[in-house]
């Protein structure tokens, strides 16, 4: 049986998000927590350390033993030896970053192979902000909304992710917010607030976590969801 699923708005390996990585942690099968932060791969060396030592930080939080992998271009991800450091992780985490590179520098690779085999055996997946939206079917171009976007893992093939969404749609109505983003036939847009994650055991039903919303723009009446609250997709 697959594992655990989060979608996350921002605000990886913060305390903000510590006891919702501490509940995907408990659901896989042991206390590894894999932070995979190709996203960042183009960043500066000092930006990446920052990463790694900001997992560090929450691992400890989680009681977790954390290991980052440092997968940042395509022949990282053909690395044998780094992919069989996902085996038996309790969390699968892809962090921030550009979700187009994540996308092109994973698939087709023995890491992007262990990460899924993993997540399929019960380790709990999780992407933040271009994690999650590597996860959907598709991966949009905002500035090309109504089109078809690059190819993303189809880990989740029905939704498409728009992270960091009160920063950059807080004075738009969500009804205005409509006509700009859009997402193909039969996916479910969701906007996920900053600080604010969404996770769920069959891919249908979506609980949400955090301190921002969960905005679902399908549809004539566009809802908003809050902590606690559950969103369901079909």
């Amino acid at each position: 049986m697959s594992g655990l699923v989060g979608l996350v708005g921002s605000g990886e390996y913060l305390p903000v998000l510590q006891d919702y990585e501490r509940s995907l942690l408990e659901a896989g099968p042991s206390r590894r927590f894999v932070q995979i932060p190709t996203a960042a791969g183009r960043e500066s060396s000092d930006r990446l350390d920052f990463w790694r030592e900001r997992g560090r930080e929450q691992a400890l939080r989680i009681g977790a033993e954390q290991i980052f992998l440092p997968i940042y271009n395509r022949a990282d991800a053909m690395r044998e030896d780094l992919a069989r450091q996902i085996d038996g992780a309790g969390l699968i985490y892809m962090s921030g970053g550009d979700p187009h590179y994540l996308a092109e520098t994973l698939t087709g690779t023995p890491v992007y192979e262990a990460i899924y085999r993993n997540w399929q055996l019960g380790s709990s997946l999780a992407g933040c902000s271009a994690g999650a939206m590597a996860m959907g079917p598709d991966i949009p171009h905002f500035r090309k909304m109504k089109e078809v976007g690059d190819k993303g893992f189809e880990v989740v093939p029905h939704i498409r992710v728009i992270p960091h969404y009160n920063k950059f749609f807080k004075w738009i109505p969500d009804t205005a917010a409509q006509l700009f983003l859009k997402a193909p036939e039969g996916v479910h847009l969701l906007g996920i607030d900053e600080d604010t994650a969404i996770v769920s055991s069959d891919l249908i039903n979506w609980k949400v976590f955090g301190v921002g919303a969960v905005h679902l723009l399908n549809g004539a009446n566009p809802q908003k969801f809050h902590s606690e609250s559950v969103i369901v997709t079909r």
